[in-house]
């Protein structure tokens, strides 16, 4: 790998107060020209000024001290590989205020960070562009020169020259509207100053957008801007936004500070969630990131819970970012959430789901542990103290801990400084009327038991349930040791213990066989709560993955779900077993583990049908939509009948498919299919006027199982007719639909390494490419030969993820190794007498 350059932040001598900025996108030639008026302070004398800059041309540069001349820059030196302008002046620019002034111009790149272009298709089937912005982490130097680090922060005035008929958007309302001077098809929109705020906040919109709106009850003015014509599908989005704003001033006692908030829907991707710049960003350096990201995505399930209570989503939660940040954190690759940041290129490499998912799930148990009337009464001190100024992490566990009087800056320290996270292992001993628990705690490693030396310890807030109430904490302690021994007052012997309730905890429990045994009919009855149920599977899960325990116990535990109602509960499970047919694939006896899966899903299937019952909720839907896809992937026969009468009639025009029944359909029919069905998908594809459409068509493609097919499908992913950040999810969704898929896709990327690379560069993008395409790998030759074509064609911004997905197929392998001949063994003698359910 080569080696990091050292990285300066910028000088300190001038600073900016207020970014005067007028931009004039060209949405035809896709570029852009910039003015730049920066208020800004000199506190130390000197001839140069340094700002960030990346991807843009200044064509002249002047500072005009207050009440002076003006002086002209003589020299733009750029260093593009620390993304630097160093602007050289004639003569010493004296302490005290001046004005900066750049005139640049910049592209409207199609990478998908700074400003960018979007494209759509409008109602009449043409396709045109918006220019949009996405700044985090360290983008917004794309779209003007600035000082680009999260401490230096100003206010912002930003204009917009938009032709006429375009939707300009920007964090503040809109205070003047004109008609340009030097062309009368052009409009300038200019927007209210914002507070005072670092760059990366910063942004603004180009397109064609209808809106709806409505006020919260705190008078705030809410717009959900949607493509034309589609403005009915903003409202549900504008209810959670009216809802959730009074939510965020009343937990925080902190109001909203903007006169409006507009949401909008980009027609490229989710570069995650829609901050509400509500909690003040306060922050040193992206050290500091994590708790920003994780307490952003944190805060909205908070919320999304208050106003919605019915949609049960700290188990979606747990199923969506808990579980994805434990496994990450489980391999040696990966990093402590607080991480030093050299460089600004380590950025986006940095904040990956660790930083994100890891820190919103020690955030909620944290929460969990301090309790919601001191967690609130912590923050608001925090927020009233560090409103205009930088704060660091320490300063949050500070107000915690004086709010709530426990040791918060140790435990957390264990949680955000070191790596990964323990493995709590229990047995559990009658003794008269109590239960006593032995627990141990050692570190949770995917390659199997810790065997380091010294190995880390956590401060670990415990949590312990019975079957006498399953919801509530008969116990509440903190594991401070490596080891302990607990006594649960009145226990009977027929009642289940288990820890972690609601699965709050980062850690991962292994139950003694007994104590494991008795909490199976707690899954099969529903009595242990879904968020519990989940948890159980997904640590079993995992200790089988790491080789601590056998995958036969995982199927014993998966057949004990028969009766789960839960949808999100099985979207983890049959993501588990996905992975377990993804890793069969490479046996002889992937049809046995199909038979399986046809028997765990065909039970929920019949009780589901087709068709949406009357009063059902959207989680039914989306059940129905999961189930059918797993029965029909693995060729249950009913269901693939139907899925193509269905998608007949589809096609036909004589009963459209309902929203939620597309995937499966499309799913099940090209994988049991032919050429003609993959040439009507790909009309289907053409003819869809919502993206929406066109992205679940891409995202099934790769079922198809024919090696011509699929090399169709893989040419398809580059054509025109994908939008850039699609083909990924192309080029994905090949590699995870068949072995013969999986080297097809790979070879696909090598083959055509320079165009992908050139069109992803530095963005996550990239990174997705490469995880999505090598991980299902299970051979230890592919570990070397992945990392061998990445020394010789380096991609700096991927290197975290491809050391993962090299060390996950070296797993891989030897979890086929260890397992694969007790797995058969075990389904050949299901079959034989299979189980009485």
């Amino acid at each position: 790998m080569p080696e990091k350059r050292p990285f300066e932040r910028l000088p300190a001598e001038v600073s900016p107060i207020n970014y005067s900025l007028c931009l004039k996108p060209d949405l035809l030639d896709f570029t852009f020209e910039g003015k730049l008026e920066a208020a800004a302070q000199v506190r130390q004398a000197t001839n140069q000024i340094v700002m960030n800059c990346a991807d843009i041309d200044i064509i002249t540069a002047s500072y005009v001290p207050e009440g002076d001349e003006e002086i002209h820059a003589t020299g733009f030196n750029y260093q593009n590989e620390d993304e630097k302008v160093t602007l050289s002046f004639p003569s010493t620019l004296q302490t005290g205020t001046g004005t900066l002034k750049i005139d640049f111009v910049g592209e409207l790149n199609d990478k998908m960070k700074g400003f960018y272009r979007s494209r759509y298709t409008t109602p009449a089937g043409e396709v045109r562009y918006a220019a949009v912005t996405q700044f985090e982490a360290t983008d917004a130097r794309r779209a003007f020169p600035c000082w680009d680090e999260p401490a230096i922060k100003a206010t912002f005035d930003i204009s917009l020259v938009v032709p006429k008929d375009r939707v300009a958007l920007s964090n503040m309302n809109v205070i003047d509207r004109k008609p340009y001077p030097d062309d009368e098809n052009l409009v300038e929109v200019k927007f209210a100053r914002t507070p005072v705020m670092s760059t990366y906040l910063v942004a603004f919109v180009v397109g064609e957008y209808d809106f709806v709106e409505t006020r919260s009850k705190d008078g705030v003015c809410v717009r959900v801007y949607t493509p034309v014509g589609k403005a009915e599908q903003g409202k549900f989005a504008l209810e959670v936004a009216a809802k959730t704003l009074p939510f965020y001033k009343d937990y925080f006692n902190v109001p909203y500070p903007l006169p409006k908030i507009d949401l909008i829907a980009i027609a490229d991707f989710a570069a995650g969630r829609r901050h509400c710049l509500l909690i003040q960003k306060t922050r040193e350096w992206w050290t500091h990131l994590w708790l920003n990201e994780g307490f952003a995505s944190w805060i909205e399930y908070l919320c999304v819970d208050h106003c919605f209570p019915e949609y049960d989503i700290w188990t979606q939660f747990v199923s969506a970012d808990y579980t994805r940040a434990q496994e990450l954190d489980a391999l040696d690759n990966s990093h402590p959430i607080e991480v030093s940041v050299g460089h600004p290129s380590e950025v986006d490499e940095i904040f990956d789901a660790i930083s994100y998912s890891k820190g919103a799930s020690v955030i909620r148990m944290l929460h969990d542990y301090i309790g919601d009337k001191d967690f609130k009464k912590g923050m608001n001190m925090y927020l009233t103290k560090f409103q205009q100024k930088n704060a660091a992490t320490e300063d949050l566990w500070e107000s915690l801990e004086s709010a709530s009087g426990k040791p918060i800056a140790a435990v957390m320290n264990t949680w955000t400084k070191q790596m990964g996270f323990p493995l709590i292992h229990v047995e559990a001993e009658q003794v008269e009327d109590d239960r006593v628990l032995k627990l141990s705690q050692k570190k949770f490693c995917a390659s199997g038991p810790y065997g380091g030396e010294d190995c880390p310890q956590w401060m670990v807030p415990i949590t312990i349930s019975t079957s006498e109430d399953p919801n509530q904490a008969k116990l509440k302690i903190l594991m401070d040791k490596p080891e302990m021994t607990v006594v649960l007052k009145n226990v009977k012997p027929d009642q289940w213990v288990k820890l972690n309730l609601g699965t709050v905890g980062f850690y991962r429990t292994q139950y003694s066989s007994a104590m494991l045994e008795s909490l199976l009919p707690g899954i099969r009855d529903l009595s242990l709560p879904p968020v519990d149920r989940l948890g159980l599977q997904n640590d079993l899960f995992s200790l089988a993955r790491a080789g601590i325990i056998s995958t036969v116990e995982v199927l014993k535990v998966m057949e004990a779900f028969v009766n789960e109602p839960n949808y999100t509960v099985w979207s983890d499970l049959s993501c588990n077993l996905g992975i377990l047919s993804t890793l069969l694939s490479h046996t002889d006896f992937y049809e046995e583990i199909q038979e399986f899966v046809k028997d765990v899903f065909s039970p929920i299937g019949e009780r589901l049908g087709w068709d949406p019952k009357p009063g059902e909720g959207h989680l039914d839907a989306l059940l129905r939509g999961l189930v059918l896809g797993k029965l029909g992937k693995a060729g249950h026969k009913a269901t693939l009948e139907e899925a193509r009468r269905r998608f007949k009639e589809h096609v036909e025009g004589k009963q459209i498919l309902s929203a939620d029944l597309r995937s499966p359909v499309y799913l099940t029919v090209l994988k049991h299919g032919d050429a003609t069905t993959l040439d009507i998908m790909l009309k289907l594809h053409k003819q869809a006027d919502m993206q929406e459409e066109k992205n679940r068509i891409e995202r099934v493609l790769g079922a198809t199982l024919s090696p011509e097919l699929i090399q169709k499908v893989l040419t398809f992913a580059l054509s025109e007719e994908v939008r850039p950040q699609d083909t990924v999810s192309v080029i994905g969704g090949v590699a995870g639909g068949s072995k013969h898929g999986r080297k097809a896709a790979w070879k696909f990327i090598k083959d055509n390494w320079e165009e992908l690379y050139n069109r992803y560069q530095g963005g996550f993008l990239i990174s997705r490419l490469i995880k999505l395409s090598v991980e299902g790998f299970a051979v230890d030759k592919m570990a070397g030969e992945v990392k061998a074509f990445f020394e010789s064609h380096p991609a700096p911004s991927a290197e975290r993820t491809i050391q993962q997905c090299c060390e996950n197929i070296l797993l891989n392998a030897a979890w086929l190794k260890r397992d694969a001949e007790s797995i058969h063994q075990y389904l050949l003698q299901r079959k034989a007498s299979p189980p009485s359910v």
